[in-house]
């Protein structure tokens, strides 16, 4: 995609330079436009990039240069963009969403409990996946947040199989006390690197679809994380 933005600041070809090479640096960005005259940053990128991005790009907030949308909705870009850069882990959410209404449907209504049990199992059986397709990314990704599998590297290889685990129990309704227990305390202690990542902003791959999908890490992984910890202690508290 490519956009037009108003620039201002630049009083020379070398200024020009300045502001070229700066936009230059950004991984997505592929070809870059700059004009003193016109006071525009004609930018090609292989997805939408904030402007808070480009900003801090040349220089930041105080810089001398400053960069606005000329000839775009910024607002609807960005919710463009996130769609497309979340689309895979949205559609994965509603087919499970779907399905594990459909199965939990009895007596014309859903029944809650069912519901959740259904819809854990395909959540740990669906991520688990995608993590075996790429063992080793999945590993080199996890290791680089999570608080376990930074201290145990081969924790990271495990917890693909520990999901793995996780949904069949679900799926065939094993021991659900001892299920939802070690989901709660699983997952309790993923949410933890993920938290540090956002909270530091820490520009980092998020491991949740291994390998295969470039996700960014975010607040939608910490809700992925905390769901499972509400449902499980949901299930947990209706057992005891």
């Amino acid at each position: 995609m490519t956009h037009t933005y108003q620039l201002k600041g630049m009083t020379c070809s070398s200024c020009e330079a300045t502001v070229k090479s700066s936009l230059f640096t950004l991984p997505d960005v592929t070809h870059v436009e700059v004009s003193k005259d016109n006071n525009t940053a004609t930018i090609t990128m292989d997805k939408h990039i904030s402007l808070s991005a480009l900003q801090e790009a040349i220089g930041g907030a105080k810089s001398k240069y400053q960069i606005s949308a000329a000839h775009h909705n910024e607002a609807a870009e960005q919710a463009k963009s996130w769609l497309e850069t979340y689309k895979p882990i949205l559609l994965i959410f509603a087919y499970i969403t779907v399905v594990a209404s459909i199965a939990s449907f009895h007596d014309g209504t859903i029944h809650p409990m069912l519901f959740m049990q259904i819809f854990m199992a395909g959540f740990f059986l669906t991520f688990s996946f995608f993590k075996l397709l790429n063992l080793s990314g999945f590993a080199a990704s996890y290791v680089m947040y999570d608080v376990i599998a930074k201290r145990i590297p081969a924790w990271a290889y495990a917890y693909a199989f520990i999901e793995l685990a996780l949904g069949i129990a679900y799926a065939v309704n094993f021991n659900p006390l001892v299920t939802n227990l070690a989901t709660l305390i699983v997952m309790s202690a993923s949410i933890i690197g993920v938290l540090q990542s956002v909270l530091n902003k820490k520009k980092i791959q998020c491991a949740c679809l291994g390998a295969v999908f470039n996700l960014p890490m975010s607040t939608v992984t910490i809700l992925e994380d905390a769901l499972m910890i509400v449902m499980a202690g949901i299930m947990l508290l209706q057992i005891i």
